[in-house]
């Protein structure tokens, strides 16, 4: 019987949940993951429901690391205060940009030299103060230098001009550091508060935060796409074989070069390389490149 036998084109069409076909659910795997894998004369004789759940569970979260299309992006309007408050799912972190008024994306760099260090109040010999058994704590100097500085690179004159000693407008301007040879501004994470901090020169843009979560946020999360179906087989299988005890070593050596090989299966299917798209970048590869 067909996948689709229970719902209609009309129904499709005049709901909500478009293109959910090319997903299958995570019970969905589950419930196949026993049916062809575990019982009498089967890879795994017995298993519990609640094994197989946890590690398809983790199987979906590794994948979603580096596989699965499990980007988020949110957008927001960065206020005075210039923080960004952590999404509820975040795990790491893939671009963050500003849109300009073309609605065109620029990309934001990492500040490698400031943080958010904790900041503890001291009296005017340097003593420490406590509120009741705490130490007292306030915003700390660096960050609040960082956001109230102009950025450098803010000051395009600087750059704009060229004389014996160098062309500063060739790029070639001695001592300059590529990785702040940009006017777009520049943030940074801080894990422990949960927030991301913006230089001076973001203040009111529209900032696009593109981010990685491990697809375990919620059910309706907690599915599979069809190209990297047999990739969680393949994790599941040889998780539980591998942490049962007294298996042979062979075993478990098939079953990891077995999901190896599904998994880059997966990331190529994934990878969603279509020839004609490629063919239109490689028709510029002869042309000369200036720097």
């Amino acid at each position: 019987m067909g996948l689709l036998h229970d719902q209609t084109q009309k129904a499709y069409y005049e709901g909500s949940s478009f293109g959910n076909y090319q997903f299958t659910s995570l019970d969905n795997i589950i419930d196949q993951f026993i049916i062809a894998y575990v019982g009498e004369d089967k890879i795994i004789d017995k298993a519990k429901r609640t094994s197989v759940q946890f590690h398809a569970q983790r199987a979906l979260q590794e994948l979603s690391f580096d596989t699965f299309k499990s980007t988020k992006a949110q957008e927001i309007e960065i206020p005075p205060s210039l923080q960004m408050v952590l999404p509820q799912d975040y795990v790491n972190y893939v671009k963050i940009s500003f849109a300009d008024a073309a609605g065109i994306e620029h990309v934001l760099y990492p500040a490698l030299k400031t943080s958010n260090p904790t900041a503890i109040t001291q009296d005017v010999n340097g003593v420490y103060q406590f509120t009741g058994n705490d130490l007292t704590t306030t915003d700390s100097d660096t960050w609040t230098k960082y956001k109230a500085n102009a950025p450098s690179e803010n000051s395009k004159d600087d750059f704009n001009y060229d004389n014996e000693n160098f062309d500063a407008n060739a790029g070639q301007r001695y001592g300059l550091d590529p990785q702040h040879a940009q006017v777009n501004g520049s943030f940074y994470i801080d894990d422990n508060k949960g927030k991301i901090h913006f230089s001076s020169n973001i203040n009111g843009k529209t900032v696009t935060l593109k981010y990685i979560s491990d697809s375990l946020g919620t059910d309706a999360e907690m599915q599979v796409h069809k190209l990297a179906e047999e990739a969680m087989y393949k994790c599941i299988a040889y998780d539980m074989v591998n942490t049962k005890a007294n298996t042979p070593e062979y075993i478990v050596k098939r079953f990891k070069q077995q999901k190896f090989a599904a998994v880059r299966t997966a990331k190529l299917r994934l990878s969603n390389i279509k020839l004609e798209e490629l063919t239109q970048i490689l028709r510029g590869k002869s042309k000369i490149i200036k720097h």
